[in-house]
């Protein structure tokens, strides 16, 4: 037997002034989006904001749905989103914020396992990471692509 072990590398910030601008913004665009989420049924509101190679920015939020597991996830959505619109452009970032009761969560609320296998195949797609801004009110995570979060991403191509 051998054991190997997974190191996971994030920035971590308390406060947003010392993110970049665009980082900033990101996370404004999450929230915003997160505010027209429709979560009846959790009363979780999450928002994503992408920004693309083109220099546009792509808001979504999650969208629920009675027949569960028939809605879909703010970061689904934007990614899809993203695609469809301009299938040339890649995700050079993502922001994701949650809310609950109108007030934005204390901590990072990360991407479902789905939404991250996804991520990882439009890194592929792409040919290059994604940075993911992760923001709560009190705690603010980046990871430099999504393999900080899905190491062991399935990859139907392997042989």
């Amino acid at each position: 037997m051998k054991r190997k072990n997974i190191n996971i590398e994030y920035k971590e910030y308390l406060n947003k002034e010392e993110l970049s601008k665009e980082e900033i913004l990101l996370l404004e665009r999450a929230a915003q989006a997160a505010e027209s989420a429709y979560a009846p049924y959790s009363n979780f509101h999450v928002g994503a904001a992408l920004l693309l190679s083109n220099g546009e920015i792509v808001a979504a939020s999650n969208q629920e749905n009675a027949a569960y597991p028939s809605g879909l996830c703010a970061e689904r959505v934007a990614v899809f989103y993203a695609h469809a619109k301009y299938p040339a452009e890649s995700i050079l970032s993502m922001a994701v914020t949650a809310m609950v009761d109108g007030k934005l969560c204390k901590t990072p609320t990360y991407p479902c396992g789905a939404c991250r296998q996804v991520l990882s195949e439009s890194e592929k797609r792409a040919g290059s990471p994604i940075k993911i801004i992760i923001g709560g009110e009190k705690v603010i995570q980046i990871v430099e692509g999504i393999s900080s979060l899905l190491p062991f991403a399935f990859d139907n191509v392997s042989k």
